[in-house]
């Protein structure tokens, strides 16, 4: 097939139904959540497990992302075996990707303490300024990532160049979830400092069990439709008659409908002349 996606994900199964509104609003956003809240609580904790040695965190977050994206768009997702089974589909990606991740935002990070705890000066605050704005930038950019490598066939090089360009292409709106996830982990920071022994332990349980699931789903709602003006979009425009039933396992068109029969008879057929 020719065209622009790696793979169909969907399994047949309840999805959303027919005339539901399926507008990204607020309150759409918690009814999703919490619909599927055992579901995404279960994907949670194993991507949890899957990110305890810190370089393998790729694999658990293309499980993570898979479950998440189809939910957002109202399709169907099995849960735990549709996790497995992403992972052992893209593990060859997902692996290395999660090792340069996690060794690019080491060294960001030791830039940051560098520049700060160095004596400060022109080229220290420049150095300082640069750095949180890779940190955000390399941040967001970490939004589109994991999606665009289970929706696309693209190579490394390509999956971090167009999650670059759809940082910026989306910006105000990646800021604002910026801003809303930096909040929750101010306040995760307070609880812990001034929460004692029973805050920081609410905090490890949210984090471990419960916000892996929140985040990953709230982040599919800002990023897919970026994802889909800007990637999917202009390419079918051009190409309207590829990948119809991938396009419609992801939502982006409407499912095919059964017509009425025209005749009644069961048709019998034969090799007769």
């Amino acid at each position: 097939m020719a065209g622009l996606f790696f793979q169909n994900y969907s399994k047949p199964g309840p999805g959303v139904g027919k005339g539901e509104s399926r507008k990204k609003t607020f309150v759409v956003f918690f009814e999703t959540y919490f619909r599927n809240f055992w579901k995404l609580l279960s994907v949670g904790f194993a991507y949890t497990i899957c990110s305890i040695p810190v370089l393998s965190y790729g694999l658990g977050s293309v499980g993570l992302t898979k479950v998440t994206r189809n939910i957002s768009r109202g399709k169907h997702s099995f849960g735990m075996s549709d996790f497995l089974e992403t992972i052992q589909k893209n593990w060859k990606q997902a692996l290395p990707a999660g090792i340069i991740n996690a060794v690019l935002t080491a060294l960001i990070f030791f830039d940051l303490y560098f520049f700060f705890f160095t004596e400060q000066d022109n080229f220290t605050l420049i150095g300082l300024g640069v750095s949180i704005f890779v940190l955000v930038t390399f941040s967001i950019m970490k939004y589109y990532m994991w999606l665009i490598l289970i929706t696309f066939r693209f190579n490394l090089w390509q999956i971090y160049k167009n999650s670059f360009k759809l940082t910026f292409l989306n910006i105000w709106k990646n800021l604002l979830l910026a801003v809303i996830l930096g909040l929750f982990y101010l306040v995760g920071y307070w609880m812990i400092v001034y929460g004692g022994e029973l805050g920081t332990a609410l905090v490890l349980v949210v984090a471990i069990c419960f916000f892996p699931g929140f985040k990953s789903l709230m982040v599919q709602y800002v990023a897919f439709p970026s994802v889909q003006k800007y990637m999917i979009d202009p390419y079918y425009a051009e190409h309207p008659d590829d990948d119809i039933e991938l396009r419609r396992s992801l939502g982006l068109l409407p499912e095919a409908e059964e017509e009425d029969p025209v005749f009644t008879d069961e048709p019998i057929l034969t090799d007769r002349d």
